[in-house]
């Protein structure tokens, strides 16, 4: 299949990629695995940011001057306003190290234990572990598949919460693992929810700048004011740079009584962001929108790359084209293994994410990530489809993927 190729994207050296000490690669080459798991992408780091990187360091890496907080407030509220015309206030924005930290301190200044949390299945691992390690109790916003797509089960959304009266919602948006980009109507159905039955929202976007077209992505705060007074949007450049190694989000808080009993915490009880971290942000955010038109267009390739390999070698298996994230996610129910990821895992060689650490009703999944090269993309769908690719009772010779060492 001829593709295009992208010069800075698809020129990886194997070799390179599996000297990296990070967690995608590393924890891979132990096991002698090409990596398709943890929601890292393999390419290099824009060089606008990179060029920012290196001129901090080079001249200071002493105590920062943000008496009043980091630049990053001002410039996630002008970028909000430039991409999505949500006009949050600066004001509002605190920083974080990161979105698990930010889910954990808001929990922890909005529940008691025992409360309960309502959160899109399935969902990303480490914010259902939160929850659980909070002792609180996790009530299921069921995703469906309804043949064309993922979609929210409303009705059993608004039983659950009228029976049970949780506190929080914890949505996802665009969502991880699905890839689902919500639509105006469902987030304002959502929304009308919420403000009947007084739930506090915590809106997990940090994959808002990694959304295809036609889908456009709509911060739930935007909504309207009373969505805008009971939301908590939670973000960074983590996903859409691939940053995550330097530890920096930003939150805005809707709720000002929410604010309020945070500011009143000891100033870094809950930890600090670096002077690297918010420098790589503000380069991303400032200079970093060519790049990631490249990047969206070497991502657009690939995702459409996997839907077709997909449907054409496992067509048993049942996935939809995701229309945010670098991210797929694949029932592999109707292909008859206990174990999919396992499978995948011994037989086709690549390490790959699913499985009940997203929820309950997981177990048959597989998540791949499709951020990498064209080349390494290919030698992941083939070891992925020589494991899956025969039934059941069928032994698949294992794919012989190449050596990282």
């Amino acid at each position: 299949m001829s593709r295009i190729s992208f010069p800075g994207f698809d020129d990886l050296d194997i070799a390179e990629l599996s000297a990296r000490a990070g967690a995608k690669w590393a924890r891979a080459v132990d096991e002698g695995l090409l990596p398709a798991w943890v929601a890292d992408m393999d390419f290099p780091v824009a060089p606008v940011i990179r060029s920012a990187l290196h001129e901090q360091i080079e001249t200071d890496l002493g105590y920062p001057n943000w008496v009043h907080g980091t630049p990053l407030r001002e410039e996630f509220a002008a970028r909000m306003r430039d991409r999505y015309g949500w006009e949050p206030d600066p004001g509002s924005v605190r920083e974080q190290t990161d979105l698990i930290q930010a889910l954990q301190l808001i929990l922890h200044l909005s529940t008691r234990r025992g409360d309960s949390v309502v959160v899109q299945t399935p969902n990303y691992p480490p914010f259902l572990a939160s929850i659980r390690r909070m002792g609180l109790q996790q009530l299921d916003f069921p995703f469906v598949d309804r043949g064309d797509g993922w979609v929210l089960d409303m009705e059993a959304f608004e039983q659950r919460v009228a029976r049970h009266r949780p506190r929080v919602l914890v949505l996802v948006n665009p969502h991880n693992p699905t890839g689902r980009v919500h639509t105006r109507a469902e987030l304002e159905q959502i929304a009308d929810i919420a403000e009947r039955f007084d739930l506090l929202v915590v809106s997990d976007e940090i994959h808002a700048e990694l959304v295809y077209e036609p889908h456009v992505h709509i911060p739930f705060a935007s909504l309207g004011p009373d969505a805008a007074r009971r939301t908590v949007t939670i973000t960074s450049a983590g996903k859409s740079f691939n940053l995550a190694g330097l530890r920096c989000a930003v939150v805005h808080y809707g709720s000002e009584r929410l604010l309020r009993r945070r500011d009143a915490e000891p100033f870094d009880l809950y930890g600090a962001v670096s002077v690297p971290g918010v420098i790589a942000t503000l380069a991303a955010w400032r200079h970093g929108d060519a790049w990631q038109r490249d990047l969206m267009q070497v991502l657009e390739r690939n995702r459409r790359h996997v839907d077709a390999v997909l449907r054409e070698r496992i067509p048993a298996a049942r996935h939809h084209l995701p229309e945010g994230t670098y991210l797929t996610w694949i029932d592999a129910g109707p292909l008859g293994f206990d174990d999919p990821v396992e499978r995948v895992r011994e037989r086709g060689r690549i390490l790959v994410e699913g499985g009940l650490r997203f929820g309950s009703g997981c177990r048959n999944y597989v998540r791949i990530n499709f951020a990498t090269s064209a080349e390494l993309l290919d030698m992941i769908l083939e070891g992925v489809t020589s494991a899956l690719g025969s039934g059941a009772d069928v032994p698949a010779a294992p794919f012989a993927a190449p050596r990282v060492r």
